[in-house]
C-alpha cells in the first residue's frame, strides 16, 4: 500500500463518519428501554429478551459482512459501496424504530422490536464495518492509528451525546399533561425524524469525503466462488489469534458494562439522584468535553506507555471510580438529592471518568487494528472487515446483553413501571444502587484482566511490518 498523508479534511470527514454510530448507538443504549417500557408499556425484561435474540443474529451477519467487505470487487474499491449503500435505509430504520405503529401497545409491540432491532443493526453493519476497516488501510503506523481511532471515537461520543442532549431539551419535554419529559411519545418520534436525518449527512460525508483515496487503498484478493461453507472456515482460522480473542472476550465484557450503565442511566440520574431532564441534559452533554480530553489524552498515553499497558492503567483507574459516588451514597457519604454540592460532584466526576473510559476503548480499538497484520503473516489474507465486524458486534453488545442486564436488574429490586422519579419506595431505590454499582465494578474488572493475554506491543507490530515488507 502507497503510504499516502491524509489531508486535515480528509481526516475530519473521516472521523465525522463516526456520528451515524455514535448517534444509533446512544440512541439504543440510552432511550430504548425507557421509551419501550416506560412509555409504550413493553415488559423490561422482553425489551431486553428483544435486544439479546437480536444480537444472536448479529453474531452470523456481522463476521459474514466483514468477509464480504474484504473480498468486494468494484470501481469504488472494497469499502466505500457499502458505505454509500447503507446511507439511506439505515436513516429510514431508525426513524421507524422510533415511530412504531399506533394500533400496538405493551407487549404486542415485541415483534415489531425484535424485527426493527435486527434491521436497524444489520444496516449499521453494512456502513460501520467497511467505514472502521478503512483505519487499518490508510495508516499501518502504530501511533497514527490511535490518532484516527481517536477522532472517529470523538466524534462518535460527541455526535451521540449533542442529539440526546438535543432530545432531552428540546424533544422530551414535559406537557400540560406530563410532568416528565421522558414520557413524552411524540418526542421520541421527532427525536428519531432529526436522528435519522443526521445519521444519513454523517454517512455520506465520510463516504465523500475519503473517496479520493480509493485508487490508494489495499486492492480486493482474486475472485472466487461464493461457498458459505468456506467463508466460516477462512474466519474462524482469520479470528483463532491468542490476541484476538483476548481483545474479543474483554470486549464484550466491557459492552455488557457500558449497555449495563448505558441502559440504567435514566433510573439512575433521574430516581436514584432525581435530577432534573435539564441537569441530566447538562450530564450528557458534558461528554463532549469527556471525548475532547480524550482525544488528546489517547495517543499520549498510547506512544508513552504503549497501547496494552496504557488500556490496563488507565481502565483501572476508570472502572474503579466509574461506580464510586453510588456506592458512596449507599454507605452514606454523598449529600442528598436536592442539596446543590452534589450536582457539581457528580458533572465533574463523570466528566473525567469517562474522558478515561473512552481513552480506554480507543486504546483497545487500535490495538484491533493491530491484529491484521498478524493475521496477513499467518494467513496471507487481509482482514480489515473481519476484524472490525468483531469490533463492531461487540460494540452492539451494549443494546443486548447490557441492557438485559440492565432490565434484570430492574426486575430483582421490583422496579415500579409507569412511576414518575420522586415516588419510588427508598428500598428500591437502595437495591438499584447496590446492583448498579457492584455489578459494573466486578464487570470492569474482568474485562481488565483479559486485556494482559494480548500479545502485540509496539515491537511486535514493527516486526509484522518487516516480515511483511520482506514478502514483498
Amino acid at each position: 500500500m502507497a503510504m499516502v498523508r491524509l489531508s486535515l479534511p480528509t481526516r475530519l470527514a473521516y472521523g465525522f463518519g463516526a456520528v451515524a454510530y455514535g448517534v444509533n448507538n446512544n440512541g439504543l443504549d440510552y432511550f430504548l428501554l425507557i421509551f419501550y417500557s416506560q412509555v409504550l408499556g413493553v415488559d423490561a425484561p422482553l425489551v431486553g429478551l428483544a435486544l439479546l435474540l437480536a444480537l444472536v443474529f448479529d453474531s452470523l451477519s456481522d463476521p459474514l459482512v466483514g468477509y464480504l467487505s474484504d473480498n468486494t470487487h468494484s470501481r469504488w474499491g472494497r469499502r466505500h459501496p457499502w458505505m454509500y449503500a447503507a446511507a439511506l435505509p439505515v436513516a429510514a430504520a431508525y426513524f421507524m424504530l422510533w415511530a412504531p405503529p399506533a394500533e400496538l401497545s405493551g407487549n404486542e409491540l415485541f415483534p415489531y422490536l425484535f424485527g426493527m432491532t435486527i434491521v436497524v443493526r444489520t444496516l449499521i453493519t453494512l456502513y460501520e464495518v467497511p467505514a472502521s476497516a478503512l483505519i487499518a488501510e490508510l495508516t499501518d503506523e502504530y501511533d497514527e492509528r490511535t490518532s484516527l481511532v481517536s477522532l472517529r471515537y470523538f466524534f462518535g461520543w460527541a455526535g451521540g451525546t449533542i442529539m440526546a442532549t438535543v432530545a432531552l431539551a428540546v424533544f422530551l419535554v414535559p406537557t400540560e399533561t406530563l410532568s416528565s419529559g421522558l414520557m413524552n411519545r411524540q418526542g421520541y418520534a421527532t427525536y428519531g425524524m432529526a436522528a435519522s436525518l443526521v445519521i444519513l449527512v454523517s454517512i455520506l460525508v465520510a463516504s465523500l469525503g475519503t473517496h479520493s483515496h480509493i485508487p490508494h487503498l489495499r486492492a480486493p484478493p482474486p475472485k472466487t466462488r461464493f461457498e458459505l461453507g468456506r467463508i466460516y472456515r477462512e474466519l474462524y482460522e482469520t479470528l483463532s489469534s491468542r490476541s484476538f480473542l483476548a481483545l474479543f472476550v474483554s470486549t464484550i465484557l466491557g459492552a455488557v458494562a457500558a449497555g449495563l450503565a448505558a441502559g440504567l442511566n435514566f433510573y439512575v440520574s433521574g430516581y436514584f439522584w432525581e435530577f432534573s431532564t435539564d441537569q441530566i441534559a447538562v450530564l450528557s452533554v458534558s461528554i463532549i468535553a469527556s471525548a475532547f480530553l480524550a482525544l488528546f489524552l489517547a495517543p499520549i498515553v498510547s506512544r508513552r506507555l504503549g497501547k496494552k499497558r496504557g488500556a490496563i492503567i488507565v481502565g483501572v483507574i476508570a472502572f474503579s471510580t466509574a461506580p464510586a459516588p453510588v456506592a458512596l451514597r449507599l454507605l452514606g457519604v454523598m449529600p442528598e438529592n436536592g442539596d446543590p454540592v452534589l450536582f457539581p460532584i457528580i458533572l465533574v466526576t463523570t466528566v473525567l471518568d469517562v474522558a478515561l473510559i473512552i481513552t480506554t476503548q480507543i486504546l483497545g480499538t487500535s490495538m484491533v487494528a493491530d491484529l491484521v497484520e498478524e493475521s496477513e503473516i499467518r494467513t496471507s489474507r487481509r482482514s480489515e472487515g473481519v476484524f472490525f465486524a468483531a469490533v463492531t458486534f461487540t460494540r452492539k453488545a451494549v443494546q443486548g446483553f447490557g441492557v438485559l442486564a440492565a432490565t434484570a436488574v430492574l426486575a430483582l429490586v421490583s422496579f415500579p413501571k409507569g412511576v414518575a422519579p420522586g415516588l419510588v419506595p427508598e428500598e428500591t431505590l437502595f437495591r438499584l444502587g447496590a446492583w448498579y454499582a457492584s455489578s459494573l465494578f466486578v464487570i470492569w474488572m474482568l474485562m481488565i484482566a483479559c486485556l494482559r493475554f494480548y500479545r502485540i506491543d509496539r515491537g511486535q507490530h514493527e516486526d509484522n511490518l518487516r516480515t511483511l515488507a520482506s514478502r514483498g
